[in-house]
Order: structure tokens, then sequence, then C-alpha cells
């Protein structure tokens, strides 16, 4: 698998359990964090690392064209 591909699946699974965390930790407080908040965040850093590995991979194919 490409590092592009990587990239991109690291980051929408990163999404994803951020997600889970921010929808179903929404009612639980742990005296460190709060998992809706935790999974909040989560769900940005997932976000910008699948968009760069989108990036990446759209890069990488125009590179290969030429």
């Amino acid at each position: 698998m490409a590092p592009a591909h990587k990239t991109l699946l690291t980051g929408l699974t990163v999404f994803v359990a951020g997600v889970a965390l921010w929808l179903f930790g929404l009612d639980i407080e742990i005296v460190v964090f709060t998992p809706s908040k935790l999974g909040l965040v989560m769900m940005v850093i997932g976000g910008l690392e699948a968009l760069y590995g989108l990036y990446k991979t759209v890069r990488d194919d125009g590179a290969e064209r030429r």
C-alpha cells in the first residue's frame, strides 16, 4: 500500500474513532478529560490527516501521468 493511501486510511480511522467518542461519550466525565471533547479533537486531527492523504494521493497520481 502506498504511503499516501496509508495516511488517508489512518486519518479516516482516527476520524471515525473520534465520532464514536463524541457520540457515545456525552454523558461520561472522567477526571482528566471528557470523552466527547477528546472525540471532537480526534475528528479534527483525523479529518486534517485524511485531507492530507487525499492531497498526497491526487498529487502522486498526477506525477505518474507526466
